[in-house]
């Protein structure tokens, strides 16, 4: 940790001092950047060190608060922080599990549980370059998985839980009622799917809905995003706009937009919180909210620069998303698509003043154009990324049929 971090001040101090030789200022800017970024590694596994069971545990009995549930088709999951753990082999005993119990009995977020289990050490990637189950599971401090044997108390807890344990709960509640609610009305893979773009919860979704989502590349739907956050805080910064522009004389005393700003970033703030904040939604609330930020300080807003900024705060809290495919292909849609729509379509658009210009933007020639634009530049720009992690490539689709195509075998 003080090596990377050592090297990362020593590069930055030379960036400084040859800031004014181009070449030399790049090389040491390029050895700050690479440094730095061991260095945040490195520092986050040192301040999220906990145990990690090594061996298979069976017959233990757990007991701690539920921070975490989860429902699907078979089984339903939950974290579990734990408070006691006593069982033959525990070497190490871990501070968070994720455990597996039959469906319909996962408890509420918040309760006090007591439980026998059989725990079993993180996944190792079954091949090598293969999905790391075990990183995943290290950093976000789950120390064991597995199976929850017989019943699931529910007791009074022997000391009060803390207040960022309550408030964890009452957003996993909260996330829990209106994923409840919605599905309570909305029956199936519908309620299912409006459930997931509201709360980020997808386990409920068939394997087939999921698959047929999945295989055409429409999948990215079901993941909130650019686009979701885009349409919330779209919504509310025009809807509150307009209305406080209905008062009269109140746009003119006022600085109302500034007003929406301030209202659309509180309101995507706790979307993020609701959907569970993954990498792609913190990703799309920083640029949102540096744009918001820049409408209520009347700066302009340089796009390029505002995901470079949304990247390093992202990776300076979670550095280790950087080998995740969502982070990759996330960033390389959104760079693609920020640099095609500031250099590319001012190409595009270069000599098309004509007498059929007028008669082609009525008819939503424009959008249909940079609609197909977008989803090329940014399945372009994803490909390389779903290549490497997942061992496939996607074409758009095979004519006459239009029926998703396998362009190699497997591996």
């Amino acid at each position: 940790m003080w090596a990377a971090a050592a090297l990362a001040i020593a590069g930055l101090a030379a960036a400084v001092l040859l800031r004014r030789h181009a070449v030399a200022f790049v090389i040491a800017l390029s050895v700050f950047g690479v440094a730095a970024g061991f260095a945040v590694a490195t520092v986050k596994t040192a301040l999220i060190a906990h145990p990690v069971l090594r061996y298979p545990a069976f017959s233990v009995s757990l007991a701690g608060f539920v921070e975490l549930r989860e429902e699907s088709q078979k089984t339903d999951r939950f974290v579990l922080r734990v408070a006691r753990i006593d069982g033959a082999r525990l070497t190490e005993k871990p501070d968070r599990v994720r455990l597996s119990v039959r469906r319909g009995t996962a408890p509420p977020a918040g309760a006090f549980v007591e439980v026998k289990a059989e725990l079993n050490p993180p996944l190792p990637p079954l091949r090598p370059g293969s999905y790391d189950f075990a990183r995943d599971l290290y950093f976000q401090r789950l120390g064991a998985s597995g199976f929850v044997h017989g019943a699931v108390k529910i007791v009074t807890p022997p000391e009060a839980e803390g207040l960022r344990m309550r408030a964890n709960a009452s957003v996993q509640q909260l996330r829990d009622a209106i994923d409840f609610r919605i599905r309570s009305v909305l029956k199936g893979d519908v309620g299912a799917i409006a459930s997931a773009l509201i709360t980020g919860k997808r386990d409920a979704i068939t394997p087939q809905v999921y698959d047929s989502m999945f295989v055409p590349g429409i999948g990215h739907v079901l993941s909130i995003s650019g686009y979701h956050m885009a349409v919330v805080a779209g919504v509310v910064f025009f809807v509150l706009r307009a209305f406080l522009a209905l008062i009269p004389g109140l746009a003119d005393r006022a600085p109302v937009k500034k007003w929406a700003a301030f209202a659309a970033l509180i309101v995507t703030a706790f979307y993020l919180v609701l959907s569970g904040a993954e990498v792609a939604t913190q990703r799309s609330f920083i640029m949102i909210a540096i744009v918001l930020i820049g409408v209520m300080l009347d700066r302009p807003i340089l796009t390029l620069r505002t995901v470079t900024i949304a990247a390093l705060v992202v990776l300076l809290f979670a550095p280790e998303a950087v080998v995740h495919p969502s982070f990759q292909m996330s960033f390389a849609a959104t760079l693609a698509l920020i640099a095609a729509y500031a250099h590319g379509l001012p190409l595009v658009k270069a000599g098309t003043d004509s007498s059929l210009q007028t008669p082609a933007a009525l008819w939503g020639v424009n959008e249909v154009i940079g609609l197909v634009l977008a989803s090329l530049v940014a399945g372009l720009a994803t490909t390389p990324y779903a290549a490497y992690h997942f061992h496939r490539w996607r074409p758009m689709a095979c004519l006459p049929t239009f029926s998703p195509c396998r362009s190699s075998p497997p591996g």
